[in-house]
């Protein structure tokens, strides 16, 4: 499956030095037969725009929907200008894109402020345990009634480095109750309908939150 427009791209670089590669993020802007147009990309450990040069060699990755990654490599063709510069990578052949089925969506350990609605009358606030771009953890009272299957409509608060902020919103169908505490249990959720850019949102905050957890 080809990346999509809006699609969120990480990409390594490749070095013919002892350089340490570097990893990018950038979106996917537009496309035409033969190249795929994204945004400039950013060094996500210095914040900064990367510099590409035509020819260099490119390794991409991306997530689909269920959590997939595909991966491809490719070579930057050039450039566009438009009312933002836009880079132009080699669009590769279906079949020269593969498919990690093993590896889903990365899952990291984060303490983030979930609200959570359960019918038309029931809400309240708790906090996460862990959290991907499939699905999402949190601990709150015993006293709600949550069993398996049951569908909650959640607001999710991110807290990006550079202190942006982002909320996604979904439905999460109850996978697991596990009582951990005499007044408290652990909810594991699935995301059963959630946008993609809601969806990209939480990859992107996992993928800052492991760079992070990293460096501690």
């Amino acid at each position: 499956m080809l990346p999509k427009i809006n699609q969120m791209m990480y990409i390594q670089t490749e070095s013919d030095s002892d350089a340490e590669p570097v990893t990018l993020r950038s979106r996917v802007a537009d496309e035409d037969d033969s190249n795929i147009y994204i945004e400039i990309p950013l060094n996500e450990s210095n914040r900064r725009l990367y510099r590409t040069s035509v020819g260099e060699r490119l390794q991409v990755y991306y997530f689909t929907q269920d959590g997939v990654k595909h991966l491809f490599e490719t070579t930057v063709e050039g450039y566009r200008k438009e009312s933002v510069s836009l880079v132009a990578i080699r669009k590769p052949d279906p079949e020269q894109i593969t498919k990690d089925q093993r590896r889903r969506f990365l899952r990291v350990e984060t303490n983030l402020e979930i609200a959570v609605k359960l019918g038309d009358k029931m809400r309240f606030v708790a906090v996460t345990e862990d959290l991907g771009g499939g699905g999402v953890s949190f601990l709150c009272e015993r006293k709600w009634p949550l069993e398996p299957n049951v569908l909650l409509t959640c607001w999710l608060l991110l807290n990006y480095r550079g202190a942006s902020i982002a909320h996604a919103h979904f439905e999460g169908e109850v996978v697991r109750v596990l009582p951990i505490e005499p007044d408290r249990h652990l909810v594991m959720l699935r995301f059963a309908n959630i946008t993609e850019s809601d969806q990209q949102k939480i990859v992107r905050y996992c993928f800052e939150r492991q760079l992070e957890l990293r460096r501690e």
